[in-house]
């Protein structure tokens, strides 16, 4: 089964092709309406030097947002040549035989319940007072932790 390239489903893609064609429109618009401005206040001869170069300023912003507009555009343009390049992987699709009484799969049965080792825990009553002797293993864990005094000889210590 083949599958249709979800581009055309995509809200990003649908977002931007909308706001690339406003940036165009509202651009066009912008520049149409400063060049008019700059006709009128250019032929009036009691213009002041404001009026005539905000109307540039203005033609400059709706030129660039224009050229924003045209950028979306093309980014859109190559989004499109890109999703159809692209090879999308065949879908393979299993089809149920709902007339057929035989179950292929089993489901497995469950683990027979076994109880666990008891485990082997200290009674916590029991204190031990501090003056006891530590036991052998202790002991020698203790006496493992202690730092080393260079004798001079490379005998370990024991």
């Amino acid at each position: 089964m083949k599958t249709r390239p979800r581009l055309l489903t995509s809200i990003p893609f649908w977002v931007l092709v909308v706001a690339s064609l406003a940036a165009i429109i509202g651009g066009l618009a912008i520049v149409l309406n400063g060049i008019n401005a700059m006709e009128q206040v250019l032929n009036d001869p009691n213009a002041t030097v404001v009026q005539v170069y905000v109307g540039q300023s203005w033609v400059v912003v709706g030129a660039a947002v224009l050229g924003a507009g045209a950028v979306g555009i093309v980014a859109v343009l190559a989004l499109a040549a890109a999703s159809a390049l692209t090879r999308r992987p065949d879908v393979a699709v299993e089809t149920i035989d709902w007339n057929s009484d035989d179950e292929t799969a089993l489901e497995p049965a469950p683990a027979p319940y076994t109880s666990a080792a008891p485990l082997a825990v200290e009674d916590a009553d029991v204190e031990t007072p501090s003056t006891a002797t530590a036991p052998p293993q202790a002991a020698s864990a203790a006496r493992h932790d202690e730092p080393r005094l260079d004798a001079g000889d490379d005998t370990p210590r024991r």
